[in-house]
């Protein structure tokens, strides 16, 4: 007894997981770094004077329409717009008159998977945890399709985004997996975001200038 007194508490990994991934200090930092910069890089280079940024989400919308379609007893997920990502809200509003169900996603927890709130075009809406508008009281539903936002994305489709490491975590956990889309203005494609054991990459990624790229 005196023996296992000396030896004080077991050390604690915790530190060295993330999401419950075992992960080394030293490449989570330097990865890190990497994508701080090339975030910041990424969201400067969006900054489209209000014509190039119409003309772009129009694109990217019909690119959008073309390989979506809406349609009574499907839930899709999409976002609101911040930092200067497409806004999507014109296709949404689309999307709910052709009966399909829209939910955008909400943080609920800085450390828990999103939940995805039904959304209409006059519903009641209020600010979230990061101060993003969110549905105020819409039902919880499981989307069959995510729309995601892109910072960034890889040449495997891997998705750099404003860092919270929502979707990842989120889409993680789904059963089933949605059918996963990254949505992006065009120059925003990077070789790689090195990515980490956590990362969950996009099933295709559609983009402005319509490229269009499919696991």
């Amino acid at each position: 007894m005196d023996d296992e007194a000396d030896r004080g508490s077991e050390v604690c990994f915790a530190h060295l997981l993330v999401d419950g991934h075992p992960v080394d200090p030293d490449t989570a930092r330097d990865v890190a770094r990497f994508r701080r910069a090339e975030r910041a890089r990424l969201i400067a280079a969006r900054a489209l004077s209000s014509l190039a940024r119409e003309e772009a989400t129009t694109r990217l919308i019909a690119e959008l329409e073309r390989v979506v379609a809406p349609q009574p007893g499907m839930t899709v997920a999409a976002y609101w717009p911040i930092r200067g990502e497409p806004d999507l809200r014109p296709w949404m509003a689309r999307a709910h008159a052709a009966g399909a169900r829209v939910v955008l996603p909400v943080v609920v927890d800085e450390n828990a998977p999103l939940e995805f709130r039904v959304w209409t075009p006059d519903c009641r809406m209020a600010r979230g945890l990061w101060n993003i508008f969110v549905p105020a009281d819409g039902e919880v539903r499981r989307p069959d399709v995510v729309i995601a936002p892109l910072v960034g994305v890889d040449e495997a489709l891997y998705r750099l985004g404003n860092g919270g490491g929502y979707y990842d975590r989120t889409l993680a956990r789904i059963d089933p997996r949605p059918r996963c889309i990254g949505v992006g203005f065009a120059g925003c494609m990077v070789p790689t975001i090195f990515p980490m054991q956590w990362d969950v990459p996009m099933d295709e990624i559609l983009l402005s200038d319509g490229t269009q790229m499919t696991r």
